[in-house]
């Protein structure tokens, strides 16, 4: 375990997640959060599954931040499905903290698109949240896991790769 500058331990990452992040650019697109009272349980702590909704809009933060709405890959025939998701809750977010949402698109691997995330204090001395989520390619109208991306999806993603 480790600790940060107010001496709360914190357990490392899985190591799924740390050698992704260990492997991936360093380049995050950020995106802010607030804990309201409807993301927390009756003591005030963020309920688990409010984190997996952050990533996920930072995720479609981050393809809106270079001009792809969400709603044009899926109008494109192309849905992309959470196949796997590792998250290591090293400590809780608490209701009326703000966080930041850092997420990147680690790499792809045919239909598979890989997506690292960490959640953090704003000033970047807290890690809340390590996370990875591999996303896979479905063809929308045969409900199919993809052989390849389409060309204007793959070509999207290359953009985001290359922005990053």
């Amino acid at each position: 375990m480790t600790t940060n500058s107010h001496e709360q331990p914190q357990l490392p990452p899985t190591v799924a997640i740390q050698n992704s992040l260990q492997h991936s650019p360093d380049n995050w697109f950020e995106y802010l959060v607030k804990a309201h009272p409807h993301h927390t349980d009756y003591a005030g702590v963020v309920w688990h599954g409010t984190y997996i909704a952050w990533m996920e809009e930072a995720r479609v933060e981050c393809l809106k931040s270079i001009g792809v709405e969400y709603t044009d890959l899926v109008a494109l025939g192309c849905d992309l499905l959470v196949a796997e998701l590792s998250i290591r809750y090293h400590q809780p977010v608490l209701m009326g903290m703000s966080v930041v949402v850092k997420t990147r698109m680690a790499h792809m691997e045919g239909v598979r698109i890989n997506w690292d995330y960490q959640i953090q204090s704003i000033d970047g001395q807290n890690q809340f949240i390590t996370a990875l989520v591999a996303l896979v390619a479905v063809d929308r109208e045969k409900g199919k896991i993809m052989r390849q991306l389409p060309p204007t999806v793959k070509d999207v993603l290359v953009k985001l790769a290359g922005s990053r």
